[in-house]
């Protein structure tokens, strides 16, 4: 409609016209995105319950909102840098999980390995009880980040209360055969820079956050027990 207007100029009245519903059509238009904006606002601060005070918005007052960061170059200890995600990637892993080499173990670490290779000549344990699993079990926090397998903590103590015997007898046998799932030890990783380095090329200015089955975390506080 603008450029209509624009090019109308060998009739004034025409033009006029043209104007003046170009205007009109601009001010409705304008009038419909603050609308809509207004809308989205409301939405967006409807997010959580009305009893919950720490919503979206309060993040944003107080700035404890989190911005998504994207690993990008990274520098080498040989001075090069990192062309590709997955040369970056490679190297923030070989930072984070160095090689277990035996040969540069401390006197502890060579201590655990001797340990580790002697036969075990303790008495069984005891079989976890019912109430023993339960109560691990219920000691996890709700609504925190599950690990690989996607199952939160709400999830399994659901499947508790539904199976409390078969549970706990899946955990005595993997204490009776002095196994660990593999699957268990599988973490999913998060990688988070370090605050007021998000800029930085240097890789041990980020830090990691393995998230676990939570199975896996209660078998082990089991075996702590």
């Amino acid at each position: 409609m603008r450029r209509r207007f624009q090019r109308t100029t060998n009739n004034e009245y025409l033009r006029e016209s043209r104007k003046r519903q170009y205007n009109k059509a601009k001010a409705d238009y304008q009038t419909a995105i603050r609308r809509e904006k207004t809308r989205s606002w409301k939405n967006y601060c409807t997010l959580t319950p009305a009893n919950n005070p720490w919503n979206e918005v309060y993040k944003i007052a107080t700035g404890k909102t989190r911005n998504k960061q994207t690993l990008t170059t990274l520098q080498r200890p040989d001075g090069t840098v990192t062309e590709t995600t997955e040369e970056t990637i490679e190297l923030m892993l070989e930072h984070l999980f160095p090689d277990d080499d035996p040969q540069i173990n401390t006197d502890q670490q060579k201590e655990v390995r001797r340990q580790t290779k002697q036969p075990i000549n303790t008495a069984d344990d005891k079989e976890f009880t019912q109430d023993e699993v339960r109560r691990v079990v219920e000691g996890f926090k709700d609504k925190k980040a599950p690990g690989p397998n996607g199952i939160t903590n709400e999830i399994v103590k659901i499947v508790f209360q539904a199976i409390p015997k078969t549970m706990t007898r899946l955990y005595n046998a993997c204490l009776k055969s002095g196994h660990f799932p593999e699957k268990c030890k599988i973490a999913k990783v998060l990688i988070i820079a370090k605050p007021g380095t998000e800029e930085d090329s240097d890789p041990s200015m980020y830090r990691q956050i393995s998230l676990l089955n939570t199975e896996g975390k209660i078998l082990e506080k089991l075996l702590i027990k």
